[in-house]
């Protein structure tokens, strides 16, 4: 089957209002336009570096969500030239590079719209707030005047099985609706991502309404 002939049948499996986002890291401009040909409307990048390859033949058809580690691309990410073409970033995990990307926003006049990463394995070596400091790190963001916290992001721990990774997923939508609950000002909680090609239908039975999957689209990345 062609990427678009794969698109097109996973959405007829997608339930209704569940956004699937492309996880198209080293993905090439040709391919992604097969999968946009197929129905996809969100594309998600892991890498700036994959963003700038394939940008300019691909434009703003769709949108763009920054869904890599904020850690060690902030420099770049946080460009305003990159700022303006990015519609979302799924991965702020800590309240210094909110302040930092806040900053940059405003030189732009952009309010730029959020997920909050969450740790849901609490696994030390990997991005994301762990879940006990995740509504006080949302509190402190929401005080920003150029990003808006619009959701949840998480990736959950690398599981043998699918049902595996539901833990994850499930203390993610916790999380997600105390959130809501509260109603804090400058939040609105309308996005949880969460799920990739091998748990996404664990993550939408678990809530989720972005999933972000690469390989079901795409096929096996190449080494």
């Amino acid at each position: 089957m062609s990427i678009k002939e794969k698109t097109e049948a996973l959405l007829k499996e997608i339930p209704q209002g569940v956004i699937v986002e492309a996880a198209a890291k080293t993905r090439t401009a040709e391919e992604i336009l097969q999968a946009i040909e197929g129905g996809i409307t969100v594309i998600g990048q892991n890498y700036i570096r994959d963003l700038k390859a394939v940008y300019d033949k691909i434009g703003a058809r769709v949108k763009w969500h920054f869904i890599g580690s904020v850690r060690n691309q902030k420099n770049e990410l946080f460009r305003a030239k990159y700022l303006k073409i990015i519609d979302m970033i799924e991965t702020i995990d800590n309240l210094d590079d909110a302040e930092k990307l806040n900053k940059r926003c405003k030189t732009i006049s952009k309010v730029m719209p959020v997920l909050i990463e969450i740790n849901s394995a609490e696994e030390p070596q990997k991005s994301g707030v762990m879940p006990d400091d995740a509504i006080e790190l949302i509190k402190s963001i929401s005080s920003l005047d150029y990003i808006r916290i619009e959701g949840l992001m998480t990736m959950g721990k690398a599981t043998e099985t699918p049902e595996d990774a539901r833990i994850y997923f499930r203390l993610t939508r916790q999380i997600f609706e105390e959130v809501k609950r509260l109603g804090i000002d400058n939040v609105n909680m309308k996005y949880l991502s969460m799920g990739m090609t091998d748990t996404y239908k664990i993550a939408i039975e678990e809530g989720a309404n972005i999933v972000r999957i690469g390989t079901a689209i795409f096929g096996p990345r190449k080494a």
